[in-house]
């Protein structure tokens, strides 16, 4: 019984393996498996020479400390009305139908 198991085992072996080599349907795999894994691993590295094109903006340790004594003191300046959406006021065609009712 031992040898039987051992031997069904065997067999059974490389008949599973080989299913690994396909997409499930029978098919083999493409050759860029995994690639978007790969591209997104890569993505997440951190150049350690950055070029850029334009100059980094100027910063002032004065001007942000006098921004924080505002926030402390409850003082801070109220930002310009920013629309982040464009509505317009246009007319458009109804959707949909309905019944007349009173028929």
């Amino acid at each position: 019984m031992r040898t039987r198991i051992t031997l069904l085992a065997l067999v059974a072996a490389p008949l599973a393996l080989a299913g690994c080599a396909t997409d499930g349907a029978g098919m083999k795999m493409a050759d860029n498996w995994g690639e978007a894994n790969r591209q997104t691993m890569a993505a997440q590295i951190i150049d350690p020479d950055p070029q850029y094109d334009t100059a980094n903006p100027l910063t002032s340790g004065d001007h942000a400390a006098k921004a924080v004594d505002r926030y402390n003191k409850d003082q801070v300046k109220k930002p310009d009305k920013v629309r982040t959406t464009n509505i317009g006021t246009g007319g458009g065609g109804g959707g949909g139908g309905g019944s007349s009712g009173g028929n």
